[in-house]
């Protein structure tokens, strides 16, 4: 019988440390997907999981809840 493996634990500082380049890559290589599609028009299904990240991001910004980093440093250009 094997022993149960020990929880991890991981403080949410290290982990948002670690998710975030994670993240921004799966992101980035989202949207470049949906705009190869429809090169014309950028249009997000409003039952998409992105459409409803997108609302929430634009309610967050809006109660001033969120920082928006600029282009450069988002996508390490």
């Amino acid at each position: 019988m094997r022993t149960p493996t020990p929880p991890i634990t991981v403080n949410t500082q290290e982990l948002a440390r670690v998710l975030e380049p994670i993240i921004r890559r799966i992101v980035r290589e989202e949207l470049t997907r949906a705009v190869a599609q429809q090169t014309k028009v950028f249009r997000l299904k409003p039952d998409s999981p992105l459409y409803d990240d997108m609302r929430e991001i634009l309610r967050r910004k809006a109660s001033g809840k969120i920082k928006l980093y600029p282009y450069a440093e988002v996508w390490g250009e």
